[in-house]
């Protein structure tokens, strides 16, 4: 005799999220998320720096934190607070920096430091589906600022803490991606950064900087942070190294003052992010990055030429879209009737994986026709192979493309 299961759902508080599918898998031509090359991921040197630093240090881990105190190893974040400085022009102190599992974490500590239900935030109008979908959890009012070529425009950041002023309502912070933005790819000059802190000091308001994609530049120069631009303290930064080394290692960093520090370690109560990934990082970091980041960013480049080419070979006109200065992404527009959303799940069924634009806005009709394309896991095989399935999925869907290959195709009903 068969007992009935057991029945949960009497007890799920409200406001839960919906529940998650079961994995299936990755697609056959996977062009999500952030998943880097695999042919970019040291594992040789990486698997040596963790043979070195765990004979040296491995009983360390009999410790929580391996007792360098809950901001994380202390190598690692002297390594940061160098390299920070020798490439975004941040002058900080290992006791500014705290480890984190990821960005995401990072993302959530800074959310849950700062905001409350009710609150808002200005947000580029297209972003980071994972910030999105926290403030969107969390019921902050998301102020959406239009971004161009180098990426938030200030006119817009300025009419809005305008009007917002007037209303009584101070923005929690200005949430930005200034170095190789994501979706869009784009990287927001020094001036404007200069221009953004001053609007941003003149109405009190603090700027969450989202440094994750900064390493990824092609010609491997970046404008300084913003936090090292900032003399009042008022800029918080996050960074990862999943885009640099390997994104399953779920490394991140925030670096901030004090005062917000010391309220984020006291929301941190996981004992601490992965030791042993940090101690690899450390050991592999200090002798190799500056090496290894241009020879990464060699292979992504090369991938992002055969997508721009299959894109234009399978597409033609019909996908448009700016050239990225760095990053693992490309932020496409097709036709103004082509829903993304749809078209998402109809190449899903035919083995293709995409984001939908609208998932990476909060501008939802502005971005129906857009998508984001992640380049760096796929071979370039599976790029050219991946976009030609999804352009046979979008003609039979919507029409277009009406080219391919410099053939005429009818669309398929």
């Amino acid at each position: 005799m068969s007992s009935a299961q057991f029945d949960y759902t009497p007890l799920f508080p409200a406001g839960l999220p919906a529940p998650a599918a079961r994995w299936t898998g990755l697609a056959k031509y996977s062009f999500v998320g952030g998943n880097n090359d695999p042919d970019g991921v040291p594992v040789e040197a990486l698997a040596e720096a963790m043979s070195a630093v765990l004979r040296r240090e491995g009983k360390a881990l009999a410790t929580y934190n391996l007792a360098h105190g809950p901001q994380g190893y202390l190598p690692l974040r002297e390594f940061l607070a160098g390299k920070l400085k020798r490439d975004a022009g941040m002058v900080c102190t290992p006791d500014d920096i705290m480890i984190v599992s990821g960005s995401l974490q990072g993302l959530d500590l800074v959310n849950h430091t700062l905001l409350a239900r009710g609150d808002t935030v200005l947000i580029e109008k297209e972003t980071y589906q994972g910030s999105i979908n926290r403030l969107a959890r969390l019921g902050v009012n998301m102020i959406g600022i239009p971004l161009d070529d180098g990426g938030m425009k200030i006119d817009a950041v300025a009419n809005a803490l305008a009007e917002l002023k007037q209303k009584g309502i101070r923005p929690k912070y200005i949430y930005t991606i200034p170095t190789v933005q994501n979706p869009t790819a784009t990287i927001m000059p020094e001036q404007r950064r200069a221009e953004l802190l001053k609007l941003a000091e003149q109405y009190g308001v603090p700027i969450f900087e989202d440094d994750c994609y900064a390493d990824l530049t092609w010609d491997g120069k970046r404008p300084p942070a913003i936090y090292a631009m900032s003399k009042t303290g008022n800029v918080i930064h996050i960074g990862s190294f999943s885009k640099s080394i390997a994104p399953a290692l779920r490394v991140g960093f925030i670096v901030a003052p004090w005062e917000v520090m010391s309220r984020m370690l006291a929301l941190k109560t996981d004992a601490g992010s992965g030791a042993l990934e940090q101690m690899v990082l450390a050991e592999y970091c200090a002798p190799h990055f500056e090496t290894h980041v241009p020879e990464l960013t060699r292979g992504l480049r090369a991938k992002l030429d055969t997508l721009m080419d299959a894109l234009g070979e399978q597409f033609g006109t019909a996908a448009e879209f700016e050239e990225p200065k760095g990053g693992i992404f490309l932020w496409v527009k097709l036709p103004d009737h082509v829903d993304t959303l749809k078209l998402y799940q109809a190449a899903l069924a035919a083995g293709v994986a995409i984001n939908p634009g609208p998932e990476w806005s909060v501008d939802k009709p502005y971005s129906g026709c857009r998508l984001r394309l992640c380049f760096a896991s796929p071979t370039h095989e599976q790029i050219r192979e991946g976009v030609a399935a999804l352009a046979d999925v979008c003609r039979k869907e919507f029409g277009v493309p009406t080219r391919s290959a410099n053939v005429e195709k009818r669309a398929q009903g």
